[in-house]
């Protein structure tokens, strides 16, 4: 067994080694040049044409604006020394502003808003392409922060030094030019600063190598050195924890995307120590001189066993250890924050959320205390911390619009707004449903449509999946930007045009804790494949719809389950929409940020880590004679963190062996593909008449 073993490694690795050589393609990897841009705006014309010229292109194009641009969305903010600070984008704001409100009038549920800055105006009057990135505040004042604006929305941007106070950029304070930097205060005049200092101080993936001291008044270049990684990592990140008066200082040096070392010291000059972790550890704050922590794989610390899963409070004096939490195998931690004297966890249990505040008695010993908010849903906790034990939490599902409650330190619940309906749902349902992977494992998903539909049976279908990093993907009602496809959009843009709308919860996100991420890493990965194989299956054998009517939808990682599933089960779907991709695997690690996922999806440049990936990387099992569907592929040119190669080779070679596809690529708007709520619409509307056009036929 082990000889075939290694032969196929060998093979593989010959396969790699020639594909990566002989690769007609590779001329688009050069994001900006002029051949490749030439060839994108080619593929726009002719795709573009194609889908703007559809009847239902407009239609689809006003519904994404009348929920992305709406006035109705929540305001969600977070509690900073009695204010409430918020960013804002509608169709009068495209950018976004900046603003805030004091408690009081928020918790009343009318926040009497005070811009703090507005990037629209920022842009015009820098004459730049600004989008907002980053930002870095002093607490508990909310007074002297870190601004990161960038070209087009890349993870690459600038910082500067602004004033709450006033509103106004700081003339002489910290500045900090284009590159991938992170930053934290450690008082008014010093930060803690990750950057790009020059040849050699950043690591593979691109990312800071070195943590520098940075004072007033000082050049970036004068800095002090504080903690410096290798070349291998993933990057070292600062993190500064502001405890009553003590200052809590860490250099998380990022091993590998999962695998963390977390390096201490009390003050500036203060002796520095690598604390005892585990590699697969995150650290969330400093509660009464304890760091919490919670755990993704088992720990060992003087005589006391905690299973994966589990919160952990560590004493940072004494070095003991204590219990916090331990999440059983249907539950998983989905955030853990920090109040001013306790700790909100925000979980999953079987797929529906809720939440808890735990309180230290003084004696090691952790209260739980439930958060009594609405069940057979998502909860998130929208704020904690600010210097109070009050907090924020929304509620929603796919059917229910999204509501945002304030909870008192005593755990008191009011709801204080609520959005509007953005579709009239009556007659829509969900259903959570379990498929049977091909090992045996059961895996959630959930099904939207109107329940008519649901019982005649046999109708177009969208099923979404990610499956990776550790995220849970869950059935919201007004889901992030960067990928719109769930609740409101999908109800209004595909549910209520006779549609079903499906969200695969499979191996590789955290839906039940870091086992059901396990599960599915490295040499694992085709276990995500065949779980969202198995849902795919399900569908088909239940009678919610057929090969004929099933399209399905990824991005980023989920690009990459996708472009797996056109390789590998091609029968079962007539729509494929692969945004901003994973795609070329052999190379990925080899682009932007890729060599960060190594932790993910392993190293290409290992045969015997090539021979399970090459099984999978759909750039090279693209083959000729199969039965592909039309795809939709679209990426940006100003992605930084997923080559827009990986979107480009894929269509090319799809065109080399003769395919048909549609190819969007916006010129800015970074990883989330678009630069603002307009361009969203736009490419979301795109998506949709893609999957009308394929799914529901040429007339609605």
């Amino acid at each position: 067994m082990k000889r075939i073993f290694m032969a196929a490694v060998a093979v593989a690795a010959t396969i790699g080694m020639a594909s990566a050589q002989d690769d007609p393609h590779l001329w688009l990897e050069e994001v900006e040049g002029e051949e490749a841009l030439d060839w994108v705006r080619s593929q726009n014309d002719r795709s573009l044409a194609e889908l703007e010229g559809d009847p239902r292109f407009d239609a689809l194009y006003q519904e994404a604006l009348s929920i992305l641009n709406s006035d109705a969305r929540l305001p969600l903010g977070q509690i900073h020394n009695g204010q409430i600070y918020n960013f804002w984008q509608d169709e009068a704001h495209v950018r976004g502003i900046w603003r805030r409100a004091d408690v009081n009038s928020y918790r009343a549920g009318s926040p009497n808003w005070e811009t703090v800055l507005d990037f629209d105006g920022l842009a015009e009057t820098e004459g730049e392409n600004w989008i907002r990135g980053g930002l870095a505040c002093l607490s508990p004042t909310y007074r002297h922060c870190m601004v990161e604006v960038s070209h087009g929305g890349k993870d690459a941007g600038v910082w500067r030094e602004f004033d709450t106070e006033t509103k106004e950029f700081v003339a002489g304070g910290f500045e900090m030019p284009e590159a991938k930097s992170t930053v934290a205060w450690i008082d008014e005049d010093t930060l803690l600063v990750g950057t790009d200092w020059g040849e050699g101080s950043l690591t593979d993936s691109g990312y800071a190598r070195t943590l520098r001291i940075w004072r007033r008044g000082d050049d970036l270049s004068d800095a002090t050195a504080f903690y410096a990684g290798v070349g291998t990592d993933v990057g070292v990140f600062p993190s500064v924890e502001h405890d009553g008066d003590d200052i809590h200082l860490f250099a998380q040096r990022a091993v590998t995307f999962f695998e963390t070392e977390y390096h201490y010291a009390s003050s500036i000059g203060g002796e520095q120590r690598l604390l005892p972790f585990p590699p697969n550890t995150d650290l969330s704050g400093v509660l009464d001189g304890r760091a919490i922590v919670s755990l993704r794989e088992n720990w060992t610390h003087d005589d006391a066993s905690y299973v994966q899963g589990s919160v952990i409070a560590y004493d940072l004096n004494s070095g003991e250890s204590e219990l916090v939490f331990a999440a059983n195998e249907r539950q998983s931690v989905e955030a853990l924050r920090l109040g001013k004297s306790n700790i909100i966890i925000q979980y999953l249990d079987d797929v529906s959320g809720k939440a808890m505040r735990l309180t230290r008695d003084g004696k090691s010993d952790w209260r739980v205390s439930d958060i009594n908010l609405p069940a057979n849903g998502v909860v998130e906790v929208v704020s904690s911390g600010g210097g109070t034990d009050d907090a924020l939490f929304s509620y929603e599902s796919m059917t229910s619009p999204e509501a945002l409650y304030f909870v008192t330190a005593e755990n008191g619940v009011k709801k204080i707004m609520e959005t509007p309906a953005f579709y009239d749902a009556t007659g829509v349902v969900v259903e959570q449903r379990f498929a049977t992977s091909s090992d045996g494992t059961k895996v959630p998903y959930f099904v939207m449509g109107q329940d008519s539909v649901l019982k005649q049976g046999n109708a177009p279908t969208i099923q979404y999946g990610y499956g990776g990093f550790l995220a849970s993907i869950l059935p919201v009602y007004y889901d992030e930007p960067s990928r719109p496809q769930h609740g409101a959009l999908s109800g209004l843009m595909w549910v209520k045009r006779g549609g079903v709308m499906v969200l695969s919860n499979i191996r590789g996100g955290s839906e039940y804790g870091p086992r059901w991420h396990e599960a599915a890493l490295k040499e694992n990965r085709q276990r995500s494949f065949d779980d969202f194989i198995a849902i795919s299956e399900d569908l088909i054998e239940t009678g919610v719809t057929s090969p004929e009517k099933l399209g399905i939808i990824g991005r980023s990682n989920g690009g990459l389950l996708m472009g797996a599933m056109l390789t590998q089960r091609p029968e079962l779907y007539s729509a494929i929409d692969i945004g901003v991709p994973l795609f070329d695997m052999k190379r990925y690690n080899k682009l932007l940020a890729g060599a960060s996922w190594m932790g993910e999806y392993g190293n290409p440049d290992i045969p015997e880590e090539w021979a399970y990936i090459s099984q999978y990387s759909p750039y090279q099992n693209l083959k000729a004679d199969q039965s592909y569907p039309e795809v939709f592929f679209y990426t940006s040119t100003k992605d930084d963190r997923v080559h827009p190669g990986h979107a480009r080779k894929a269509a090319a070679r799809m065109s080399e062996l003769g395919y048909d596809f549609l190819y969007y690529e916006n010129i800015e708007g970074g990883h989330g593909g678009t630069a603002n709520q307009d361009q969203l619409a736009y490419r979301t509307a795109l998506e949709y008449v893609y999957f009308v056009r394929k799914l529901m036929g040429e007339d609605e």
